[in-house]
């Protein structure tokens, strides 16, 4: 460590600190960001971690006493409030900082770099002042893998390291073997000036820039994890930077696993947006979860395989309840290390929407001191808990997590799984020609419906290719082309779309619990144990498959009125989707041929079919596959 490192580190941290960093060697780039941050952030002192339960109960009890988290009841367990308009990731802020002479695709959120450097620079000048700096080290992956991303995160936000203790993969390990000049990533964030309930009081000067020429992204004045946790989705955006140059993939996807007959363990990988069954498909009774939300794909011995990035799941509580959700239910009932964020706090007992409990007409939430019927500060009327609010569990602590969940070899996927939500058009479930007509009709095609409950429009569609739409940090069709190349010389997973929000007289068609047969079903034609329909755009379930699995899996009939209603080619609505992603797609100037080869064959298939039968095509007038 040269000597102007040696005396700034001195002054600002004890001697086991300053160990720590000593024993990183002359890692120049790692050292230069933790003084640069120092320098312009001002703290009182620095902290370093390493990789001991130490080092992560110290900073849980630091985001304690500072009020950053408060305990509740249950053993092990706290919750945490962002301000009342800070309460999920702002898009309007979140932005690329392009060098001059570069160019990036025009949907994506972007400023010129100097100007945004300078912005944040400027943001954070000072802003740890009577503060303590945290510089911990984590890993994207399992660490010492061909899929592990060595990360480094500075905060000044005890909940923010507290939860990536839980999200992540310990890193500093990882970071004492890295060789000369290896790429990492880093993260600065600054919580900025708070209020009287510790939260970032200044949302109108949030920031949160992604400088992606040197790997870093940037954030200030928010606390929520989404925006600061830097290892969260913005990392998905450098990663996809990473996987174009290397090679691999990586994708807003959970992982799972399904238990087909005689022991057999089938790997399925899923994008879903949200509001879409990503999570309630992740979490099926009777199967296993490897992971949530974030997935890194590569191919090892001519294999497609993948593993979960994450340590632990930041999800969405609201409509978690006991009957829908036993497993994460249990986990936030009993003791451990959980943050609970934005719920409702009545003597230190936490509530949300959708628990399935009484909830109490007062307490502690997201607004303060909170009572039915309130109005928030900007006039309109509150919830009990915040509709975005969270919580924040280890992985290992699920009772149905696969075994192998943390394999450093990945897992073997047998398929892909392509969620949306619409109410008129696509079936329940479906299975692709091919890899190149899933990756086309199905990913490059998601979209998902809004609600009156979310939006106040019912009915719009959003597209949001492959779920990845908001962190996407390149072009569209660059992205597309990378998943139609990814897969091409191996054995390739089957490629399925889902929709589990197909509506007839304003009532859905299928129960909450019905995705765990369709899930079986796509177990079952992964290995070729089921037959198929012809759907001319996908291939289709046939009854006496789905008749046999309701009764095995949910221990229900299912009729065969049911299954036409369900199962209908509609085609109308699929050709005018067809057209909508024609539309959007012509202003896509890097769209793939395989794109548009792909939507041409589709539509040509459902006019032959529509030539054929008519508009709307029961299931049972479809040829065999």
């Amino acid at each position: 460590m040269n000597q102007k490192y040696a005396e700034l580190f001195r002054r600002k941290m004890d001697e086991k600190s300053f160990a720590r960093l000593e024993a990183l060697g002359e890692n120049e780039e790692a050292l230069a960001f933790i003084a640069h941050a120092i320098e312009l952030g001002e703290p009182e002192t620095v902290f370093v971690g390493d990789d001991s339960e130490e080092t992560a109960e110290h900073i849980r009890q630091m985001a304690i006493d500072n009020r950053e988290e408060t305990p509740l009841r249950i053993k092990g367990h706290t919750v945490h409030f962002d301000g009342y308009y800070d309460q999920a990731r702002k898009k309007e802020v979140t932005k690329y900082l392009v060098p001059a002479g570069e160019t990036m695709d025009s949907k994506l959120n972007q400023m010129p770099r100097d100007e945004g450097i300078k912005e944040m620079e400027d943001l954070q000048r000072g802003a740890y002042r009577g503060r303590t700096m945290l510089v911990r080290f984590f890993c994207l992956g399992p660490a010492d893998t061909i899929f592990a991303i060595p990360c480094l995160q500075i905060t000044d936000s005890c909940y923010v390291a507290h939860s990536e203790d839980l999200l992540y993969r310990k890193g500093y390990e990882a970071f004492r073997k890295l060789p000369k000049g290896a790429e990492f990533f880093k993260y600065r964030h600054a919580t900025g000036e708070v209020d009287e309930r510790m939260t970032s009081k200044n949302y109108e000067q949030n920031r949160v820039y992604m400088d992606y020429t040197r790997n870093t992204v940037l954030s200030v004045n928010t606390q929520y994890a989404g925006n600061t946790v830097g290892l969260k989705k913005l990392s998905l955006r450098l990663a996809l930077r990473k996987a174009d140059r290397e090679g691999w993939l990586a994708e807003h996807m959970f992982i799972m696993r399904s238990n087909g007959p005689n022991g057999r363990k089938t790997y399925f990988a899923g994008a879903f947006p949200s509001a879409c069954g990503k999570t309630s498909t992740a979490m099926i009774p009777g199967e296993n979860i490897v992971g949530d939300d974030l997935a890194y794909f590569r191919v090892i011995d001519n294999e497609f395989r993948a593993v979960n990035v994450e340590n632990g799941i930041f999800g969405i509580i609201t409509d978690v309840n006991a009957k829908d959700d036993p497993v994460i239910w249990d986990v936030l009932h009993e003791p451990g290390n959980v943050i609970f964020s934005n719920i409702l706090v009545k003597d230190s007992n936490p509530y949300w929407l959708g628990m399935g409990e009484d909830i109490p007409a007062t307490g502690v939430n997201y607004v303060g001191e909170w009572k039915e019927g309130m109005k928030g500060p900007d006039g309109r009327e509150t919830t009990p808990s915040h509709k975005n609010a969270r919580y924040t569990v280890r992985m290992s602590d699920l009772k149905n997590a696969d075994p192998d969940w943390d394999s450093p070899d990945g897992l073997k996927m047998d398929g892909i799984i392509y969620g949306g939500r619409d109410s008129d058009t696509s079936v329940p479930v479906r299975e692709a020609y091919s890899w190149e007509h899933g990756i086309c009709t199905m990913g490059a095609m998601l979209e998902s419906e809004t609600t009156s409950a979310t939006i106040g429009q019912e009915g719009v569609r959003k597209w949001n290719v492959m779920s990845n739409m908001d962190f996407l940090s390149m072009s569209v069709g660059h992205y597309v082309n990378n998943n139609l190349e990814f897969a091409k010389h191996i054995q390739r997973p089957k490629v399925f779309g889902t929709n589990y929000f197909l509506k007839k007289d304003g009532k859905y068609l299928n129960g909450k619990l019905d995705k765990a047969v369709w899930v079986r079903w796509m177990e079952l034609r992964a290995h070729g144990d089921a037959g198929a329909l012809d759907g001319a755009y996908g291939l289709l379930p046939k009854y006496e498959d789905l008749k046999k699995l309701f009764l095995d899996v949910l221990k229900k009939d299912y009729s065969e009125q049911d299954y036409i209603d369900q199962f209908t080619v509609r085609i109308p609505e699929c050709i005018d989707k067809l057209d909508r992603m024609a539309q959007i797609y012509a202003t896509v100037s890097d769209t793939p041929k395989a794109m548009q080869d792909e939507m041409q064959a589709q539509r040509a298939r459902l006019e032959k079919l529509r030539g054929e039968k008519g508009d709307y095509v029961s299931p049972l007038d479809l040829p065999e596959a």
